[in-house]
C-alpha cells in the first residue's frame, strides 16, 4: 500500500506490458465472442459464462501462484512480490482522477469538470450541472474505494498475490460482463453475482474506514454512521450504498438519486441528507477523508501483522 500509494502504476510500464487488468481484460474479451452465443438457448447462456468465468481464475490465479512461487524467498523476491501487488490496488490513480476533477471545476469551469469526470464515471456528463459533477466524483470515489483498494487489499491479506488476483478478476468480469442488456444478462449473471459476494466484507469495512477518517479530517462520523444505518440498504447496490452513504454522511452531503446512463435514466435512492450542491471544495474534502480512510486501513493492517508475529 505505501508503494502503491507512493509510484502509483508507472506510465512507461503501462506503455511497455500493459496492467494485470487489462490482460483480464483481453482474455476475457475472447471468451465473450467464442463462447456467448446469440443463438444458444437462454437457458445455457449463463453455463457458458460459469465456464468464462472458470477460464479466467484459472489463468489469473495460475499466474499468480507461479509468480510467487518463483520469487517466494529472498530480498528480490519480497520486492518483486510487491511490485506485482501494487498493480492491483489504486489508490494512487483514483486520488490523482478525482483530484483532476476538482482542478478542472476551479480552474476552467463546467466543461472542463464534465470531460474530467467522465474519465472516471459511466454516467452521461451532459446532464451534470456543477454540483452534478461534484456529486459524480464524490461518489466514484467512495465506491472505488470500497472496491479497488479495500477489497483487494483485504482479499490479499487473506489469500496473498492469487487471492488480490482473483478478486481483480472478478471484478473486472462484472465491469465487462455483468450487466443487464440482452447480449450478457443471462451470460453475465455469475459474474454480477460473484462480484457482488468477494465485495460485501470490504463495502463494509470502506464505510467504518471513512467513518474513522472523518473523526480525524473535520468531518462527522455521526453523520456517517447514520447515514450508512438509514440508506446503505436502499442503494440498488447491496455493495456501493456503503461507502456512498458513509461519505455523504461525512460531508453533510446528498447524494445518489436519479443519474443518467447513456440515454437512459437510472433511478435509486438517495444516501444522505444533507445538501445537494455539491462544490469542488467538497471533492478535496472528500479527498481528504479518503487520504485519512487509507491510512486507517494501513494502521489496522499493521496492528494485525503485529499481532500475528507476536
Amino acid at each position: 500500500m505505501l508503494v502503491e500509494a507512493t509510484i502509483g502504476y508507472p506510465a512507461f510500464v503501462y506503455r511497455a506490458i500493459g496492467h494485470p487488468v487489462t490482460w483480464m481484460g483481453g482474455l476475457l474479451s475472447l471468451l465473450d465472442r467464442r463462447l456467448n452465443r446469440e443463438t444458444d438457448l437462454f437457458v445455457r447462456r449463463p453455463m457458458a459464462g460459469i465456464g468464462a468465468l472458470a477460464i479466467l481464475f484459472a489463468a489469473s490465479a495460475g499466474a499468480a501462484v507461479i509468480f510467487e512461487w518463483f520469487v517466494s524467498t529472498g530480498l528480490i523476491g519480497a520486492i518483486l512480490t510487491i511490485l506485482a501487488a501494487t498493480s492491483l490496488i489504486a489508490q494512487r490513480s483514483m486520488y490523482d482522477h478525482v483530484r483532476a476533477v476538482a482542478d478542472a471545476l476551479e480552474q476552467d469551469g463546467l466543461e472542463a469538470g464534465r470531460k474530467a469526470v467522465s474519465m472516471i464515471v459511466g454516467r452521461n456528463p451532459e446532464w451534470l450541472d456543477e454540483a452534478g459533477v461534484a456529486r459524480a466524483a464524490i461518489e466514484s470515489l467512495a465506491e472505488n474505494f470500497s472496491d479497488g483498494i479495500v477489497a483487494p487489499v483485504f482479499w490479499m491479506a487473506v489469500a496473498g498475490l492469487p487471492g488480490a488476483t482473483l478478486y481483480k478478476a472478478a471484478n473486472t468480469a462484472d465491469s465487462m460482463i455483468g450487466h443487464r442488456t440482452p447480449r450478457h444478462q443471462a451470460f453475465g449473471w455469475a459474474a454480477a453475482r460473484l462480484d457482488d459476494v468477494l465485495n460485501l466484507p470490504a463495502s463494509r469495512l470502506s464505510a467504518l474506514y471513512i467513518a474513522v477518517a472523518a473523526m480525524v479530517m473535520g468531518g462527522s462520523p455521526a453523520g456517517a454512521v447514520r447515514a450508512v444505518w438509514r440508506d446503505a440498504s436502499r442503494h440498488r447496490s447491496p455493495n456501493a450504498g456503503w461507502p456512498e452513504a458513509a461519505i455523504a454522511g461525512a460531508l453533510g452531503l446528498k447524494l445518489a438519486g436519479a443519474r443518467v446512463y447513456g440515454e437512459e435514466t437510472v433511478d435509486d435512492a438517495f444516501m444522505g441528507d444533507g445538501r445537494r450542491e455539491a462544490t469542488a471544495g467538497d471533492v478535496r474534502a472528500a479527498l481528504r477523508i479518503f487520504l485519512a480512510a487509507c491510512a486507517v486501513q494501513w494502521l489496522l493492517l499493521v496492528a494485525l501483522c503485529l499481532i500475528w508475529r507476536w
